[in-house]
């Protein structure tokens, strides 16, 4: 076993090359794509590119978040819909704020560490994504166990 480091060393002689993932599935290309030009417009603009693809996913995360917390309440009236769309409103400004991290980080790498350093936007992406997704499906936890100690007669009605 080599000890190489994915993010700062170049992939060694006969390995794949960024980017390119064998087999070539949509999910694998997204997620595994070629790095941006080492210039400042083109890592914005490839991060742009994927903004509605993050959009999408984080927001069919909420979606099925919410049908979870709007399934539960109808059962047992812990939520108002209100308070639902209330926490997507938010959740979504913020998934985006911390989306637009992603540019700043990468290019302020790139401006620290030049050519020593490989392109880290795809790792950034994959990485945000994943936590995004994350923390969107977060709150079925606590509305799971709400509902469970509701049904049990352990959590009185609120107020």
């Amino acid at each position: 076993m080599t000890n190489h480091d994915t993010l700062t060393d170049p992939p060694p002689a006969g390995e794949l090359t960024r980017g390119i993932v064998p087999g070539g599935t949509f999910l694998a290309d997204f997620l595994y794509p070629e790095p941006a030009e080492r210039r400042v417009g083109a890592i914005i603009g490839w991060w742009e590119k994927r903004r509605l693809p993050y959009n999408l996913i984080v927001g069919g995360t909420g979606l099925v978040t919410m049908a979870f917390g709007a399934a539960l309440t109808a059962v047992v009236a812990t939520l108002q819909p209100v308070d639902l769309v209330r926490g997507a409103i938010w959740w979504a400004v913020w998934a985006n704020v911390c989306y637009s991290l992603g540019p700043v980080v990468e290019v302020a790498l790139q401006k620290l560490f030049g050519e020593r350093l490989l392109p880290a936007g795809p790792l950034l992406f994959r990485a945000g994504v994943t936590i995004a997704v994350g923390v969107t499906l977060l709150p079925i936890i606590p509305l799971t166990i709400g509902f469970i100690l509701n049904f049990l007669g352990l959590l009185g009605p609120p107020g």
